[in-house]
């Protein structure tokens, strides 16, 4: 069976003969573990079953400071502080919904099909996501502010239905252009969920992400290839929402803050899971051993009749122990666990 079979077995839940895997770092952890190993490929071939290219606006020519870039949407993010991955937003583009003239920009089409050509180029026997980050909650308030988003809510629905419009447009087009390419499926994401319920609460959800992520979910499901969600946090309250409006996997899969047991046995037979092994409380804080045993045992809990991709719940941090990600890639790679 290969890399590709396998994921397309878990997400069609069905048992596979091993439990397929992904694996990811941030840039500050990926230095460490180059400089831990001595390895300056490390990462380049740990056995993943999954390659994926996600867009989320990439960065322009225009240099507006050492440590700070402008993105294609016109977005000055700063990476001066703790995260170097994505970083802050000092100044919103759009100050006042009711009174402004941004426009969502036009697809780069030529840059992203070089994307899509080199990562189709390089996928070998693995599956491929082709991925939009930013989707859709996370575009808006990157424009706008996260507070002053959250407030358009109640005061300005009208002209954020008008926003959230233009940039749905706007990744109907990339989706379009990404089913071109030979991908089993498309990856969104899109972050609502804090450590305990919604940021927006599921009823605003309902009013202003649900109809747009649907919109996009039915595009991809009209070329026949699988969707996909990344969204950090407790959205535990619209997975109902989701398999309503398409989703096949919901990543990434926090097993501090979901009841891992009770979210498989009432969602598993609709919803495939990417994730479970926590680097929020598991990967920092335990010994190589308490690892090892961990990822043991969540991936036979998961992946009983498939619907499992087993990974760390984020792109490794850097506060996550060299000796750890060892111990956790070993069990990835090398576990064949009997499901329970």
């Amino acid at each position: 069976m290969t890399k590709r079979e396998r994921v397309i077995n878990a997400l069609n839940h069905k048992d596979t003969d091993i439990v397929p895997y992904d694996f990811g770092f941030t840039i500050q952890s990926f230095k460490r573990m180059v400089k831990y190993t001595g390895d300056p490929n490390f990462g380049y071939d740990m056995g993943q079953h999954i390659s994926a290219y996600q867009y989320w606006g990439w960065p322009t020519e225009k240099v507006v400071g050492t440590e700070l870039f402008e993105d294609e949407f016109g977005v000055v993010w700063d990476r001066s502080g703790v995260d170097k991955d994505i970083g802050i937003i000092p100044v919103p583009l759009i100050l006042d919904l009711n009174d402004h003239n941004y426009k969502i920009p036009p697809v780069n089409e030529q840059r992203l099909r070089k994307e899509m050509q080199d990562l189709v180029a390089s996928k070998a026997e693995r599956f491929v996501f082709a991925g939009i980050g930013f989707s859709m909650f996370e575009r808006a308030w990157s424009l706008c502010g996260m507070e002053n988003l959250l407030v358009y809510m109640l005061t300005n629905p009208k002209e954020l239905d008008e926003l959230l419009n233009d940039i749905v447009e706007h990744n109907l087009r990339v989706i379009d252009i990404m089913l071109e390419y030979d991908v089993e499926g498309v990856y969104f994401g899109d972050d609502w969920g804090q450590q305990k319920g919604m940021i927006m609460g599921p009823s605003h959800w309902r009013r202003f992400i649900k109809p747009q992520m649907r919109k996009m979910f039915e595009r991809v499901k009209h070329g026949n290839k699988f969707v996909a969600l990344h969204s950090c946090g407790d959205i535990g309250e619209v997975f109902p929402d989701l398999i309503e409006i398409g989703l096949d996997c919901y990543q990434t899969f926090q097993p501090e803050i979901y009841d891992i047991e009770k979210t498989k046995h009432e969602f598993g037979a609709n919803l495939s899971f990417w994730g479970g092994i926590s680097t929020q409380q598991l990967l920092p804080v335990a010994t190589p051993e308490v690892v090892k045993s961990e990822t043991i045992r969540i991936m036979k809990i998961m992946s009983k009749n498939g619907g499992f991709i087993a990974a760390p719940t984020h792109g490794i941090p850097y506060d996550v122990p060299p000796e750890n990600l060892i111990a956790e890639l070993k069990a990835l790679r090398d576990t064949v666990p009997q499901p329970i």
